[in-house]
This record gives C-alpha cells, sequence and structure tokens, in this order.
C-alpha cells in the first residue's frame, strides 16, 4: 500500500512573536504542491525504513515517518511494517515534505490497519509530530496561523499561474533563521497578511513579503540572486518559501517559465516546474 506525498510554498510568512511556549505565532499561506515522494508499507518481522532517491540527513529511525507510526502506536496495537520511501522533494527547502511524509503515514497507518480515524483526529495526531503536519490531512489551500497549526480555509487559486520552484542545495537551519529574527527584534504586526493576499497577485512583488528573507538573503546571497532572476524572466511573484531555502516563482506564462527552467539548467540546482 503507498500514498504519494506532495509539499507546498508558502505565500507570504509573517512572524508575530515569540509564544510562551517558545515556539513562535505566524501568519501565512500554505499552498499545495504537486511535487511528491512516495511511502509505501508492507508486513514485516520488524518495523523498518528504506530510503531511496535524495539523502535525508540524520538517524533513520528518527523519520517521520516513523514517528508518525510510534505516536499512533500508543493508542492502537500495530504490527510492524517494513517502510520504503522513495525521497525526490529536497529536505531543508521550506516546503515541508518530511511534514508530509508524517502526514502521509498517518493516513496509510489508518487505512491499513483500519482505525477508522476521522481527519479531525488524524489532524490532531498529525500536530503532534509537526506545526505544519496537519496541513498535509487535508492538502488544500489554508490560511495559517497560531505555530502554523491552526487552519482558516481560503478561496485563494494558483490554477492560472505555472509554479517553478528551484533548489540550489542549501540546507537553512530553521532554528538559526528563527534566532536572527530574534536578534532584529524584527516580528511583524497580526492581521497584515491576509489583507494583501486579497488584492490581485499582480501587487504582490511590492507587498507580499517573506520575513524570513531578511536574514536568510545576507547569510546565502545566491536565493536572492534566484529570486531576482525569477522575475527578470517574468515571474508575477517571487519568493522563498518558509524559512528556505527554495525560491518559487509563479509566471502566468508558461513559455518563460520554460525559459527559466531553460537558463539555470546548467547550474546544479534542483528545479520543478507545474502548471498549478
Amino acid at each position: 500500500m503507498l500514498r504519494f506525498s506532495g509539499c507546498k510554498i508558502n505565500l507570504g510568512l509573517s512572524v508575530i512573536g515569540k509564544r510562551s511556549d517558545g515556539f513562535h505565532d505566524i501568519e501565512t499561506v500554505f499552498y499545495p504542491v504537486p511535487w511528491y515522494d512516495v511511502v509505501e508499507i508492507i508486513p514485516s518481522n520488524k518495523n523498518v525504513l528504506r530510503s531511496y532517491g535524495i539523502t535525508i540527513p540524520g538517524n533513520p529511525d528518527a523519520n517521520f515517518c516513523l514517528k508518525a507510526y510510534h505516536l499512533l502506536a500508543k493508542d492502537f496495537s500495530l504490527k510492524p511494517l517494513e517502510w520504503t520511501l522513495l525521497k525526490n522533494i529536497p529536505t531543508g527547502a521550506g516546503l515541508g515534505g518530511g511534514s508530509a511524509n508524517a502526514a502521509n503515514a498517518l493516513m496509510l497507518l489508518n487505512e491499513y490497519f483500519e482505525l477508522s480515524l476521522s481527519n479531525v483526529k488524524l489532524i490532531d495526531y498529525a500536530s503532534q509530530i509537526g506545526s505544519d503536519c496537519a496541513f498535509f490531512i487535508d492538502n488544500k489551500p489554508q490560511f495559517a496561523t497560531g505555530r502554523g497549526n491552526l487552519f482558516q480555509s481560503t478561496s485563494l487559486s494558483l490554477k492560472d499561474y505555472h509554479l517553478v520552484i528551484v533548489f540550489p542545495n542549501i540546507h537553512v537551519n530553521t532554528a538559526w533563521a528563527y534566532s536572527k529574527l530574534i536578534e532584529k527584534n524584527q516580528y511583524s504586526r497580526a492581521g497584515e497578511l491576509a489583507p494583501v493576499l486579497k488584492k490581485n497577485a499582480s501587487v504582490w512583488k511590492d507587498e507580499l513579503i517573506n520575513d524570513f528573507e531578511s536574514v536568510v538573503f545576507p547569510q546565502y546571497p545566491v536565493l536572492h540572486f534566484l529570486k531576482q532572476r525569477l522575475y527578470q524572466f517574468g515571474a508575477t511573484y517571487a519568493a522563498m518559501s518558509g524559512s528556505g531555502s527554495a525560491i518559487f516563482g509563479l509566471f502566468g506564462n508558461q513559455l518563460q517559465a520554460k525559459e527559466f527552467i531553460k537558463h539555470i539548467a546548467s547550474e546544479n540546482y534542483r528545479t520543478y516546474w507545474s502548471k498549478l
């Protein structure tokens, strides 16, 4: 049994301030992207994960898929499984690929073991794994607040755009990015993001901000360079996703999107293109 596990981009990201629990309050829109990892489970004598494709840093036993298994195993009697993860989505890119794997692992387990968990309950479990994991249960555009785990439906649609994502093989540590914002005491005010997102995307270039760009770009100038190149090739809007380091552009013109991909084909970057 398997699932195709997607990712997301952030449309704007406002960091409002630090919470008493150590996390930060944010405002953003998570928008699903059809760039997929593949998660598969089969019966086994022991719980084991085999990973292929992009190398995943860290201890395999700490993988989000296994975290999902052990979380459900606290409440249900689960037999061991062999997990296969085909990793296509870059790690440390701000695309939420690992969180999506966790959410899809929960849904796989729910189906495989016939646990009859509702989406509401699955969202509750996903929130215990990571702040943005719960988004991938419903996997539709959502306005996110809190630490990225409180959602409101949005009618925002990018169906008229072509999406290009560029990942320059840089891993931005999220904790580091937050620490730099704290040093600068650079927080946004609550409620500023939503009105901008209601405007036409043609004005987003000047008004839709990802707060992390102010601290990540000086450290990694190539990310700012890629954002500017996307605009030079005709992107309506370009930004860093999450805390980075993936840079994405929205193109109203398919030819311009493909020309950008062609332009950087000689660089050692991982790229993705899709009609949304």
